[in-house]
């Protein structure tokens, strides 16, 4: 009986193999986006321009003056700036296109601790408001907006906030307007974000939106695990997003995939697509490893993450939305997964609520479709899912395949209005969830659908199930 048990297993397996598509659609784009680091033809360091790596002279107007400079380079195959090794305290500054921002080893950019040396912008149109206050925002310390060909590299130096003065105006409530970002680039295309450290944002860190085109590859993104909505990378209203082999522990999301905030965001439209997350390893105790929202408002799609460790985490994989969102999110897939003490492995969320301002419309509802994860480990899990849609308004194909978790709780799964399919998930999925993925509903599963070689599986399947029987 046991033996008879283990083949049925093997021919499940085989059969959802048979559902796997024939190409890897997410190696592509990576491989495209990491040819983007190039050789300037010209190069000055920040010492050119008055800079002083003290930790104590402010550098802004160095770091103005050095890029102006650089800019009568643009046409010329672009110039790099160099940031030797010192402790280079300034407020935010400007980049421009076809520019390589280089630091060393040992070199720190300071961001300043007094908030006017970060101005303040008006709010992004996709929000209609500052995102933590009406009104404008802190502009990011490294900003830019309408480039193209920008890349912010190093030998593993260092980009350092300072956030803890930040921090406490907020849990202080004594903010004038929404903090600022580490990295923030608007309406750019060929971003490449690769070989750093980041330390300490106010907010959120690297911050792409309106952007096409972008890999962030290889950088180590921390903040204490108490620090307020210091997000790693969040993708905003963007396309074609390659996020590689990166480590973050912060006190917020690691990685939250974004498209607007309520009517603002679906009067603007801008979806964010193509997003590939490949070996991602990090730890958050208040919020998730991967999250899509709560701000989706023009919709997310096309997210591939492989290869995931997440670690001493409160979530691991969490969608946000409400209604007034409106949007969707859609064709989403996450495979190869590994939790280790983690309250909450997947958790849907349909109520989160945080709206800008009254003006959204309630009857705006989301559209969550199409969510699959699949090869997934599990230890010290306390709940395997919490998966609360909205009445009226169930998510819908949600698809579990071949996951494995060591649960603690009495009750691993919770789920309301939602509807999907499992196969070889264990402990055993909720109600909504238990309809087999194979054969009936392999094509329902974003991922996993092909028809040709679901249909030889299928046949194949069905001969050894007979030979079972017989």
């Amino acid at each position: 009986m046991v033996f008879l048990v283990k083949l049925v297993e093997v021919v499940l397996l085989l059969a959802l193999f048979g559902c796997s598509p024939w190409t890897v659609w997410s190696s592509t784009l990576c491989k495209h986006t990491t040819n983007l680091e190039q050789v300037r033809p010209h190069s000055v360091s920040i010492t050119e321009f008055g800079a002083v790596g003290d930790g104590l002279t402010l550098n802004t107007k160095a770091f103005q003056n050095a890029i102006f400079y650089l800019n009568s380079f643009a046409d010329k195959g672009g110039a790099k700036l160099f940031v030797p090794p010192g402790r280079w305290l300034t407020g935010s500054f400007d980049l421009i296109s076809h520019l390589t921002l280089w630091l060393d080893k040992d070199a720190v950019i300071l961001g300043s601790t007094n908030p006017q040396d970060w101005p303040v912008v008006d709010p992004l149109p996709s929000y209609g408001r500052g995102r933590e206050l009406p009104g404008g925002r802190h502009r990011s310390l490294i900003y830019g907006q309408n480039l193209t060909d920008v890349i912010i590299t190093g030998n593993n130096g260092t980009i350092d906030g300072q956030g803890s003065i930040w921090w406490s105006r907020f849990r202080n409530k004594t903010l004038d307007y929404t903090r600022p970002h580490l990295v923030e680039l608007m309406n750019s295309t060929g971003v490449l974000i690769s070989n750093l450290t980041f330390l300490n944002s106010p907010f959120w860190n690297i911050h792409p939106v309106y952007c096409s085109q972008v890999t962030v590859q290889n950088v180590r993104i921390l903040a204490p695990p108490d620090s307020p909505n210091t997000d790693g990378i969040d993708p905003d209203s963007s396309d074609n997003v390659c996020i590689e082999d990166c480590n973050i522990s912060t006190g917020d999301d690691l990685i939250a995939i974004k498209s607007g905030w309520d009517e603002y965001g679906i009067a603007y439209g801008r979806p964010s697509t193509n997003i590939i997350i490949h070996r991602l390893v990090g730890k958050t105790e208040t919020s998730a490893g991967i999250a899509i929202g709560s701000e989706m408002s023009g919709g997310v799609s096309e997210v591939h993450a492989e290869n995931i460790q997440f670690y001493n985490s409160y979530n691991a994989i969490r969608i946000k939305t409400s209604p007034g969102r409106g949007g969707y999110v859609r064709n989403i897939y996450v495979s190869n997964m590994t939790l280790t003490n983690v309250d909450i492995a997947i958790r849907f969320t349909g109520l989160y609520g945080d709206h800008p301002d009254d003006g959204y419309d309630p009857n705006a509802l989301p559209v969550i479709e199409k969510i699959t994860i699949k090869d997934v480990i599990g230890e010290k899990i306390k709940t395997a899912g919490l998966m609360e849609g909205i009445e009226g308004d169930n998510f819908v194909d949600i698809c579990l395949s071949n996951i494995n978790l060591n649960v603690s709780s009495n009750y691993p799964w919770k789920c309301s209005h939602v509807k999907g399919y499992s196969d070889l998930v264990l402990p055993e999925p909720c109600e909504p969830l238990k309809e087999r993925i194979f054969p009936e509903h392999c094509s329902d599963c974003y991922y996993l659908s092909n028809h040709l070689q679901s249909s030889n599986n299928q046949n194949r399947a069905g001969q050894i199930s007979g030979e079972i029987r017989s």
